[in-house]
């Protein structure tokens, strides 16, 4: 398996994050919201999304994982944040890509459990065709076909997560000659 067609440019990922952070920054009172980061896919979008919000940002992240491979497996929650940290706020957990919706739908589930006085969802890609979960994703970068895509934090065990753009994955059998 490798990267394939780019299917989102650097640039375009750029312009989207901007967008969604002038759309949060509009919506919300930014020093009493958390974001919430999902690692480790999330961990460019965070960072970028941070940085485009105006003033200081309150930051936490979940670990949470669901794929091995290009295959889905049982939801892995490692770690949330505590209570204190949480209770009694505004969140919004930022995402790589929702996509079943499963491990969008049991964070919303454990965080509001631990007191979030609310809890939504922002996502750079969103693919709502594989929806299991009826979750509301609030902003989203871009909605995508159902393929397997990798680069700008996501990975394939591990691996491209540091591409610039965002991939389409290909197993080498498929490819062309």
């Amino acid at each position: 398996m490798r990267p394939g067609d780019i299917l989102i440019s650097e640039s375009e990922i750029a312009h989207a994050v901007q967008k969604i952070a002038t759309k949060i920054a509009k919506d919300h009172d930014l020093s009493d919201l958390l974001l919430v980061g999902v690692m480790d896919g999330a961990v460019c979008f965070l960072a970028d999304l941070i940085r485009a919000l105006p003033g200081s940002i309150n930051v936490t992240t979940v670990r949470a994982s669901s794929y091995n491979g290009t295959e889905a497996t049982a939801l892995n929650i490692a770690w949330l944040p505590s209570r204190e940290r949480v209770e009694g706020k505004p969140l919004l957990i930022v995402e790589d890509m929702v996509d079943t919706g499963a491990t969008v739908s049991a964070l919303i589930k454990a965080l509001t459990k631990l007191g979030a006085a609310s809890v939504k969802v922002c996502a750079l890609l969103n693919k709502p065709s594989r929806r299991v979960e009826d979750v509301t994703v609030t902003y989203t970068g871009f909605n995508v076909p159902d393929t397997f895509v990798v680069g700008y934090g996501l990975d394939y065990n591990g691996a491209y997560r540091n591409l610039r753009d965002i991939h389409k994955l290909i197993d080498a059998v498929d490819e062309p000659t």
